[in-house]
């Protein structure tokens, strides 16, 4: 379901500048503020299809996003799935691009790797690519409209279905509290309601889905008339308006599409339903009440309502929950609406053992609160005050204006429309969010659910029915096996142009490697910066080198403890009056640690950049060290620590980190620490963590946005002056091999639907030499996505898998090589295997013409280097901490240049050996371990939670 929260509703200002041919949108009317805009072009063909432009030349990159107004809700009950399925489908192959699709060329192109995703309302596929490609990317886009279905067959079908029932397996039936949603939604919405099923759909659907059922679906949907094509990028229009008039403009206009009726949920009674859930270590309580649909007039001030309750320690139910009641961490409240309905939802994870009667009595307690005091006007002012932000970090991409575009054009024929969201958001009186509470919350029934532990069923809700929970029951080889190499065998849709060649590049776009400024402060603290004025916008971080690498073996959790402290209140502000004062400059300020430094990071309006600073020097220099804040957070984190153990992914991390370092390493450990730890820490460990190893002499700033060099770095002098320098000695870096001797290794989660892999060994640090060359041998091993071996064999060849991925990652030290993935349980076997055998295989087999594609897309990516800000900061971060210039992009394109077949094959024999790695499964051991031996490593050894 699409969340609309405050930051989507003005996620887009937009007016727009459209030019006069029939068919064209009628100019916008100018907006509340004059900045808050994307300028557009839109223009429809005669099928149907809506054609949106947008120009930015910042980066020589093109977003295209193909969006159909297509989702769950437009499925029959029996037949789920569907739209989800496509989004998987329509990647895979079509007439003209063959096997592998849109994938494949992808990777030969340097896009930014195909992807998509499905709603309840809509399915989209979107990419950026380097602007030289906008032509083969048209070309490919109609191909899924009219050169597609004929190539899906049942061999097709039959495989991505597995891949699709993995993927539920993952998100949903292998993770903890991954129900819910099912659950409230069958609840909450009649079974004829479009939105009383999942959008991923459900297994038995998906296994009883013919191809003719496919098909149908296909026909129906998507059809010219039914899809939005965005360009947003740099470009010219001119000519992308004729590209996609020869691509498309053949296509056949579907049936006439009939708008879906607005329905809101329907609650009779309150509903309490309870599940013990096999993944879950905490008590979970949600409350859900049907509400509205998305650009309703109600929808705004419900946003308002929802932030407002639970976001702040103003809010009432942070004071009587985490505060007053001490039950839970925190409280997320979110009004989630979409095109046909809405829902007001409530979660409370609580802390271990706690009764949920108590929550919901606190939730009551809460709510009466609101009554007795309502909204004041300062945080309606302050929740306004956060919209220009979020505006703006919404539209630093080319990718993220395209999809806001598309969305606003599906929902009501105008990508401008939400200019009229942002007006009615900022209009939102306090009267306005007390009625929506009344008409909507306030004594009206709900559905509620209670998720709790296994074995713990007493914490649920008093008067709970039993949640009605399809469980996959995981049965050794009850799947049937597919054959990926089968050829389609259908008969090729005509066309009045030859589609069956890809188009050419264009001229190849020139990367722009932006330029740095480079200064010190007067206590010896490194700053970089570069100027960006795409968006109004200043983000920032100070990145302080230490992190868990200071802690200490028996007080691991100090640095976390410490970091997360820091922004709560300082010498001169009460927590409740730092909070205030960061978000009414609609600015954001965390401070978090890491394993090898603390972080503080910032995004603020360049024209509050000075006065967010002051508040950065103040978080810095003056720490309050509150010891009730300090009281929550411990309990909040120690919750944390315990949920982890029941998370097969968290168990697989933390257990592989282990494994490759040792015991006595920091980097074996959990930043959170552990709770014999945790317990043991004093507040007066953080202050001498603090005082010993916060200093300008181990901390480097990153600065990206709309200020020149003077003006960000003037008001930085005080900081310069006010922060004194000190020594902190660094750990010494850790070099490559080591670790646990590679064997198979169990961790058991008992009845898990998936099987968590890690594989890998400590293998190289950022600085080895032949780090960058192992990464770009590692490209088609699993570092491409889809172009990846592991990929084609466990996922499309196998449907093992819903994705599996290989990297390198190393700094100082030398850090992991992993091969990461979940997999059906019971071929849990069969896939180390399969990893095993690509690993061996890989060197001798590995070809030119895996070597080219490696090349294309590692050179032409370079286009999209550094189109967003996190990416800029990602490079400022790599000059400072390593020392490398700026062009540094440009040295390993001169190493991809250069690499040679004989050069690649040594590099995988010497760090791609699966002789060196250790085997991690985090899975069901009853069925899974005792098979393991036959992977030959010896003995499996069970590693104790």
């Amino acid at each position: 379901m699409k969340i609309a929260p405050l930051a989507l509703l003005v996620a887009a200002c937009f007016t727009s500048t459209v030019p006069a041919p029939a068919h064209a949108a009628k100019p916008a009317q100018a907006g509340p503020a004059a900045g808050l805009k994307v300028d557009f072009q839109k223009f429809t063909l005669p099928n149907g299809l809506d054609v949106i432009f947008h120009i930015d030349r910042s980066d020589p990159v093109v977003a295209v996003n193909l969006t159909a107004h297509v989702g769950s809700a437009r499925e029959k009950a029996g037949r789920t799935g569907f739209a989800h399925l496509f989004e998987h489908l329509l990647f895979l192959e079509s007439e003209n691009l063959g096997k592998g699709g849109l994938d494949k060329m992808s990777a030969r192109i340097g896009g930014s790797g195909a992807n998509g995703s499905t709603s309840q309302d809509r399915t989209n596929y979107l990419q950026t690519v380097p602007k030289d490609a906008l032509e083969k990317m048209i070309w490919a886009e109609a191909d899924k409209l009219g050169w597609f279905i004929n190539t899906v067959t049942d061999p097709v079908l039959a495989k991505e279905k597995q891949v699709v029932k993995n993927e539920k397996r993952q998100g949903v039936d292998n993770a903890p509290y991954g129900h819910t949603r099912y659950v409230i939604n069958k609840a909450l919405y009649p079974a004829d309601h479009p939105y009383n099923w999942q959008v991923i759909g459900s297994l038995e659907d998906l296994q009883n889905a013919t191809l003719d059922d496919v098909k149908e679906f296909f026909r129906l949907w998507y059809v010219p008339n039914n899809v939005t094509l965005v360009i947003a990028g740099d470009f010219d229009p001119a000519q992308a308006r004729k590209w996609v008039e020869k691509y498309f403009s053949e296509i056949k206009r579907g049936e006439p599409i009939k708008p879906l009726a607005k329905r809101p949920g329907k609650v009779e009674q309150t509903v309490k339903l309870a599940h013990e859930d096999n993944f879950a270590k905490l008590p979970e309580l949600n409350m859900a009440w049907p509400t509205v649909e998305d650009l309703h007039p109600d929808a705004y001030a419900l946003e308002v309502l929802a932030e407002y309750l639970s976001q702040t320690k103003r809010a009432p139910f942070y004071q009587v929950l985490v505060e007053d009641g001490k039950l839970a961490p925190s409280v997320q409240i979110s009004n989630y609406s979409a095109e046909l309905a809405g829902q007001f939802m409530l979660r409370v994870r609580a802390f271990e053992d706690k009764p949920l009667d108590d929550v919901a009595a606190a939730i009551d307690q809460a709510f009466a609160k609101f009554e007795r005091e309502g909204i004041p006007e300062r945080d309606l002012n302050r929740i306004k005050a956060g919209l220009e932000t979020r505006f703006y970090n919404s539209v630093s991409s080319v990718l993220g204006k395209s999809a806001l575009l598309a969305e606003y054009n599906y929902l009501t024929g105008n990508p401008g429309h939400i200019e009229e969201s942002i007006k009615k958001t900022l209009a939102v009186t306090p009267a306005d969010v007390r009625r929506v509470y009344d008409t909507y919350i306030k004594g009206k029934p709900y559905v509620a659910t209670s998720f709790v532990p296994k074995g713990k069923l007493a914490l649920a809700l008093s008067g709970s029915g039993k949640a009605n929970v399809v469980e996959e029951k995981v049965v050794q080889g009850a799947e049937h096996a597919v054959d990926p190499s089968t050829t389609a065998e259908y008969t090729r849709t005509p066309s009045k142009i030859d589609r069956s060649k890809e188009p050419p590049y264009g001229a190849p776009p020139a990367v722009k490697v932006p330029q740095v400024w480079d200064t010190k402060l007067a206590n010896g603290m490194r700053v970089l910066g570069i100027e960006n004025r795409e968006v109004p916008l200043v983000q920032f971080d100070i990145a302080i080198d230490g992190g868990l690498l200071l802690d200490k073996l028996d007080k691991v959790g100090v640095a976390n403890l410490m970091a997360r402290l820091m922004t709560q209140g300082t010498a001169l502000k009460t927590p409740q009056e730092l909070e205030e004062a960061i978000q009414q400059l609609g600015a954001t300020i965390n401070v978090f640690a890491r394993t090898e430094d603390v972080r503080i990071s910032v995004t603020t309006l360049a024209r509050n950049y000075g006065a967010t600073l002051d508040l950065v020097r103040e978080i810095l220099l003056q720490p309050r060290w509150d010891e009730k804040e300090f009281a929550l957070i411990k309990q909040s984190v120690l919750s944390q620590i315990r949920q982890q153990e029941a998370d097969p992914n968290a168990l697989a991390s933390s257990n592989f980190n282990k494994l490759i370092y040792g015991k006595d390493d920091l980097r074996s450990r959990n930043i959170l620490g552990t709770f014999d730890t945790v317990n043991a820490i004093t507040i007066d460990d953080l202050k001498q963590y603090y005082r010993a190893n916060l200093s300008p002499s181990n901390a480097r700033m990153h600065v990206i946005g709309a200020l020149p060099k003077s003006a960000v770095t003037r008001p930085l002098a005080a900081l310069g002056r006010e922060w004194k320098a000190k020594p902190v000695t660094l750990p010494a870096a850790v070099a490559a091999g080591g670790g646990a001797p590679a064997k198979v290794y169990f961790v058991d989660v008992p009845d898990a639907k998936q099987s968590v892999l890690h594989i890998g060994y400590r293998a190289l640090a950022a600085t080895d030499p032949d780090y960058y060359p192992a990464t770009v041998a590692n490209y088609i091993l699993g570092g491409g996505g889809f172009a990846s071996r592991l990929t084609q064999e466990l996922r499309e060849g196998k449907g093992y898998t819903y994705g599996i991925r290989s990297s390198f990652s190393g700094s100082k030290s030398a850090g992991p090589f992993i091969i990461a993935s979940g997999v059906r349980s019971n071929v849990t076997l069969e896939s180390t295997q399969l990893v095993k055998q690509v690993l061996q295989d890989y060197a001798p087999t590995f070809s030119a013409a895996d070597l080219e594609t490696t090349r294309n897309f590692l050179i032409k990516s370079n286009a999209r280097a550094f189109e967003t800000s996190a990416a800029k900061l990602d490079m400022l971060d790599n000059m400072s901490k390593y020392g490398w210039r700026a062009d540094y992009v440009k040295d390993r394109e001169r190493i991809v240049k250069a690499m040679t077949l004989p050069q690649v094959q040594a590099l995988s024999r010497q760090y791609l050996d699966p002789s060196k790695m250790v085997w991690l499964v985090v899975g069901d051991a009853k069925t899974q371990l005792p098979r393991m031996k036959e992977l030959g490593f010896d003995e499996p050894v069970l590693i104790a939670k």
